[in-house]
């Protein structure tokens, strides 16, 4: 009995554990992500983006109540009443002076029907100014939103570059952890056996506890890193990334555009730029809307009439038709005050064009000098990676044979990590700078590139 008890106790661990793993598993599901895939789950699951869509939809709304104003209204009403009989009596002033109340029809109901249409002909340019207005805003509203999604883009490569500097932190500092852990267990034998100070262990064990400590940060910098991927990406917690280096690997353009054709490519296609020029035709829009309260409105009228009052009168089929004219004398003084502020709306705007001005050309020179820095930050490295290897060559060599202290065989160690590290991380900042200056253009796509190639 004790040992089927056993058995079952056994099996109900098995079964608990079968059930634990596949969910494990899930928690630490490993997925290959390229920046083309990660750039556009960036671009389906951005909050911005939707919110970006939701004004879109406002302005294209605006557009449709704009080309409504066009349409004629019509309008259609009817009443049937139900009256007592009144006392009525007419006084005829007849010889008789008789009363003729009696021969007034008894009436005890009314009923009437009536439809109108009106159809505006002129209003003083007013409705094809708020419709040329609405279509502006519209357009600007789609050009902001394009913005947006160059922004989101941006940020993405950003957080690529960050996965992709976390994962290299963390697989150099393990090949650095396994030489220390090496170095120490040689450094161990060689102290055994008297051929080495004690010291110089000690030194060895503290750089390899050193390199566990940088090991952990790497670590921890890497599950942020992926933790912000996932949120950036709308991917499940807990989906462990792997960014794919030969995104890294390849050769950016040498940028061979001076820095004023850059300037001109982003005047021509930065879309706030773009943006504000269709503001700025809104509001000369606007202007001209608020001109129209100065001019006359017309309007073709048309109407029918049908009444009945049993026992008394029917009226049916009467129809009319006209122009209709409306003016206000008063707008020529009261209409003063909203063109003054239309004005100020466009003046404020122009404002902001030559703004917008002065920062493509400062924003524009910053990235362009970033991305020829970081370009050659990667060639600088990796002579500095030629040096740090060679060198440690030399000190090793000369410490196996104590001419130069453990000291200085690991600082040319570190040096040798650090120069590594610092070659990787030039790759992706000048990746980065690179899209930061397509951005900055206007010209930042799907693919991470330029537009159009």
């Amino acid at each position: 009995m004790k040992l089927n008890s056993t058995y079952r106790r056994l099996w109900s661990l098995a079964i608990c554990v079968l059930i634990v793993l596949p969910f494990g598993s899930q928690a630490q599901d490993k997925r290959a992500l390229s920046l083309k895939e990660a750039i556009s789950l960036s671009i389906q699951n951005s909050k911005e983006l939707k919110l970006s869509k939701t004004k879109i939809d406002a302005a294209l709304a605006s557009v449709k109540t704009a080309n409504s104003a066009q349409l004629p209204d019509v309008s259609v009403s009817g009443s049937y009443l139900r009256v007592n009989e009144p006392n009525i009596s007419l006084k005829t002033g007849g010889s008789g002076g008789g009363d003729s109340s009696s021969a007034f029809p008894k009436v005890n109901s009314a009923a009437y029907a009536m439809a109108s249409v009106s159809m505006p002909l002129f209003s003083g340019f007013i409705m094809q100014s708020q419709k040329a207005s609405a279509r502006y805003l519209a357009e600007a509203a789609k050009l902001d939103a394009d913005k947006d999604r160059e922004a989101v883009i941006q940020n993405t490569v950003n957080a690529y570059s960050n996965l992709y500097k976390a994962q290299q932190a963390v697989k150099l500092v393990q090949e650095n952890l396994k030489q220390q852990q090496q170095r120490v267990t040689d450094f161990t034998n060689l102290e055994k056996n008297g051929l080495l100070a004690r010291n110089d262990l000690l030194k060895a064990q503290l750089q390899q506890s050193n390199v566990e400590v940088s090991l952990l940060e790497a670590e921890s910098n890497l599950k942020l890193a992926n933790i912000s991927m996932d949120l950036l990406l709308g991917l499940p917690d807990g989906t462990v990334l792997e960014a794919d280096t030969t995104t890294f690997e390849q050769g950016l353009p040498a940028g061979t555009k001076a820095v004023a054709e850059w300037e001109q490519v982003a005047l021509q296609n930065r879309k706030d730029a773009a943006a504000l020029t269709a503001r700025e035709k809104a509001a000369n829009e606007g202007i001209r809307t608020a001109k129209g309260s100065y001019y006359p409105s017309v309007a073709l009228t048309g109407g029918y009439i049908a009444l009945t009052i049993p026992n008394f009168v029917t009226v049916t089929n009467a129809v009319n038709a006209g122009i209709g004219v409306k003016y206000s004398p008063s707008s020529l003084w009261k209409n003063n005050s909203k063109v003054a502020e239309a004005k100020v709306r466009l003046q404020e705007v122009k404002v902001n064009e030559e703004l917008l001005q002065d920062d493509i050309h400062l924003s524009i020179n910053k990235a362009y000098q970033d991305y020829l820095v970081n370009q050659k930050k990667i060639d600088m490295y990796q002579k500095a990676i030629e040096q740090a290897e060679e060198n440690y060559k030399i000190v090793k060599n000369k410490q196996e044979n104590n001419l130069a202290t453990t000291t200085d065989l690991l600082e040319a160690d570190v040096a040798n990590v650090q120069a590594k590290l610092n070659h990787a991380f030039s790759k992706a900042d000048a990746m980065v700078s690179y899209s930061k200056l397509l951005e900055t253009a206007g010209v930042l796509n799907e693919t991470g590139t330029e537009a159009g190639k």
